[in-house]
């Protein structure tokens, strides 16, 4: 085990408790939050999830942080936390086996992740 990656990460698991009109309203604002998370190097990963039927299931959110004090902060800020239109968990992610790809194209300048 002493390669393994070890690379701790705060994972905030979001439930709507809101209806969809008001979740809608708050949207454009929550994303901006997410890519100003984004462009610091906080935020490591999000999206939403869904259920087997399609249905909304909630976000899944991993930032990056020095503690669960500042995990909580950070999930704090988020304006659908900040409206009370959405509740969270927060755990501590230690990554520690996986793998990604990233493909660079030169002649097209196109970029895939896997």
């Amino acid at each position: 085990m002493p390669k393994f990656l070890g690379k701790q990460f705060y994972v905030i698991v979001t439930k709507p408790v809101a209806p969809r009109e008001a979740l809608d309203k708050v949207l454009p604002e929550h994303l901006d939050h997410q890519v100003k998370l984004e462009k610091s190097g906080i935020l490591f990963a999000a999206g939403p999830m869904a259920n087997e039927d399609g249905s909304t299931a909630g976000g899944f959110i991993v930032i990056r942080a020095d503690s669960f004090a500042a995990a909580k902060a950070i999930a704090d800020s988020d304006p659908y936390h900040r409206a009370g239109l959405r509740t969270y968990t927060l755990t501590r992610w230690t990554v520690n086996e996986g793998a990604y790809s990233v493909r660079i194209n030169y002649s097209d300048q196109s970029v895939s992740i896997e």
